[in-house]
């Protein structure tokens, strides 16, 4: 493969990541060619030494990925942390969806089952005292403000273990990078 095949295969696989994070990471790959050539090796000779671009290109999305998340614990940046996880873990994935989906799933639906809990005790807190709530108007405002407080730490604590389902993914991307790499880079 030529250096220009091998460049462009990279960037084919760094496309969606931000430009000038693409171009730092072409120039490297740019100076191990400028190295090899000046070594007197061919441009074939140093495009399989690297690898396979498309293999780099996961990996850097991954570490990417995980250095946003490790920087901002958003949402978002969990989604992009797990998305750059499947691409490097592309074989691991047949093992992991069985066992990720139904988690997501439970948790989205824990997450679902909190925001309407919540929104049942807003609607016990206002209407509660003037529909004659059993017990009385200060039970219905209580009620309702138990409710509430309930799904908010329901909601918290399932934020945390979310927080904690991606930092084992990150884990294990970390672990899973770390067994292949000598693979990848003999020479290291």
């Amino acid at each position: 493969m030529t250096r220009n095949e091998f460049i462009r295969r990279l960037k084919a696989g760094l496309k969606g990541m931000p430009q000038a994070d693409i171009e730092e990471i072409t120039a490297d790959y740019e100076a191990h060619f400028e190295a090899g050539l000046a070594e007197g090796r061919s441009e074939e000779e140093v495009a399989e030494a690297l690898g396979n671009p498309a293999r780099l290109a996961r990996e850097l999305r991954f570490e990417a990925g995980f250095r946003n998340w490790e920087s901002s614990r958003s949402p978002s940046s969990a989604i992009g942390a797990i998305a750059a996880f499947m691409g490097l873990a592309t074989i691991d994935i047949l093992i992991l969806l069985p066992i990720l989906l139904p988690i997501i799933g439970v948790i989205f639906g824990l997450f679902v089952a909190a925001v309407a809990c919540f929104i049942a005790g807003g609607f016990v807190l206002i209407a509660g005292p003037f529909t004659g709530f059993p017990g009385g108007w200060l039970v219905a405002i209580l009620g309702g403000l138990g409710l509430m407080s309930g799904s908010v730490a329901a909601g918290a604590l399932l934020t945390l273990i979310s927080i904690w389902i991606v930092n084992a993914l990150m884990w294990f991307g970390r672990l899973h990078y770390r067994v292949i790499e000598p693979a990848i880079h003999p020479e290291n």
